[in-house]
């Protein structure tokens, strides 16, 4: 399998995915269960790579893709410089245990 699924149909997972690396890159970290925060993992990564890049058509891909372009400005300005010297794995995944109600297991993941 290429993705996860998430239970969702494909509009609702690429709005998920889409809202979640838009808030990653926007507070540094979210809490979510593990499969979500895979895939928004990959995706970020993704993202980072694009503002990496630093040229026209990789800002109009990022901007098309997230939702705020402060962000995008962001991205492209302070976390291009601060990843340039590194080759990838920008993001980290902590596992907190499971949740209460339906003891889906949870994830923290954060900006490295």
């Amino acid at each position: 399998m290429a993705y996860r699924r998430l239970g969702v149909k494909s509009a609702h997972r690429k709005a998920i995915l889409r809202n979640a690396s838009t808030s990653l890159l926007k507070h540094g970290k979210i809490e979510t269960t593990e499969p979500r925060a895979k895939e928004i993992a990959q995706v970020t990564e993704k993202m980072i790579s694009l503002g990496k890049q630093g040229d026209l058509a990789a800002r109009r891909l990022a901007l098309a893709y997230l939702l705020d372009e402060d962000v995008v400005f962001n991205l492209f300005s302070d976390l291009a410089e601060k990843y340039a010297s590194r080759q990838g794995g920008y993001t980290r995944i902590v596992r907190l245990g499971y949740r209460k109600g339906d003891a889906a297991p949870m994830a923290l993941v954060e900006l490295v």
